[in-house]
């Protein structure tokens, strides 16, 4: 049999106080996996750099290599591994050679959206205010468009 709670009040708050630990932990489990995928996809853009330059500052035009990935990747791994996601793990890579000037604010998500723009300093600033401004997916495709 439960005993009935003594002050109620001071019960709300200890609710409330256990809400708020989740709730932080949660946001922080987000965190760290996006931070992880932004790196293995980087990482795999980086493996893909390398592989196609063979040490050569440029690559060799008119290969199969992303096709080929796309497909093995998939019918190893799953989804998440389509010719276009390859190709944008590539540039990803290409864009930002230094990991960390990847910021775990935005998501493998925004990222897409900011390599479709060409200009490097264009990129930069919806890049700035994506973050500062906490744009969704959405808001900083409308911005760019």
């Amino acid at each position: 049999m439960e005993k009935k709670i003594q002050n109620i009040e001071i019960y709300h708050k200890l609710v409330d106080s256990i809400g708020i630990t989740i709730e932080n932990a949660r946001q922080r489990a987000i965190q760290a996996v996006n931070t992880e995928l932004l790196k293995a996809n980087w990482e795999i853009g980086k493996f893909i750099v390398e592989f196609e330059q063979h040490g050569n500052e440029k690559a060799e035009y008119g290969s199969s290599l992303l096709a080929n990935l796309s497909n093995d990747l998939k019918s190893r791994f799953g989804k998440g591994f389509s010719k276009s996601n390859i190709y944008l793990m590539r540039q990803f890579y290409i864009k930002y050679q230094i990991f960390q000037s990847v910021t775990g604010k935005l998501t493998w998500t925004h990222y897409a959206e900011l390599l479709a723009v060409s200009n490097d300093h264009a990129r930069g600033f919806y890049e700035k205010q994506a973050i500062n401004d906490n744009w969704s997916v959405r808001e900083l495709k409308r911005q760019i468009n």
